[in-house]
């Protein structure tokens, strides 16, 4: 079976830096190639949001406005991973983190699309930025 994974999650004080992991395993040989990868987050009694996202067939990347300038996505097909660099973090990034992957992907138009057409789920990591 195709496992979704984060790491990287923890605690920072604002202003500070965290680079979140999302690795996919299983794949038994498929192409890392066209495949559809996006952040999201969700703090407690709030909707879900989606943060980031990246087509892995080129690096085309997608930034949320709430993050953009601050926050980065970017992958390492050898690894299979996907990283969510974030920088100049605020207590509002603070949440639960997840990747979430569309196989068979040829292109994304939004981040809705990716979380109503996701594959698999990564069970989370928990971010929690002070002031």
């Amino acid at each position: 079976q195709v496992h979704v994974a984060e790491s990287g999650g923890g605690s920072v004080q604002a202003g500070g830096s965290l680079r979140l992991s999302c690795t996919t395993s299983g794949l038994s040989g498929s192409s890392w190639n066209r495949k559809c990868i996006g952040w999201f987050r969700q703090a407690p009694g709030k909707e879900r949001e989606g943060v980031a996202a990246i087509y892995t067939d080129g690096g085309r990347s997608y930034v949320a406005d709430s993050a953009k300038g601050r926050f980065t996505v970017s992958q390492d097909k050898a690894k299979n991973s996907v990283y969510l660099q974030m920088n100049g973090a605020k207590p509002e990034d603070s949440g639960m983190y997840y990747c979430a992957a569309v196989f068979r992907c040829v292109y994304f138009h939004s981040l809705g699309e990716i979380e109503e057409s996701s594959d698999a789920w990564g069970p989370g990591t928990l971010v929690t930025v002070s002031s």
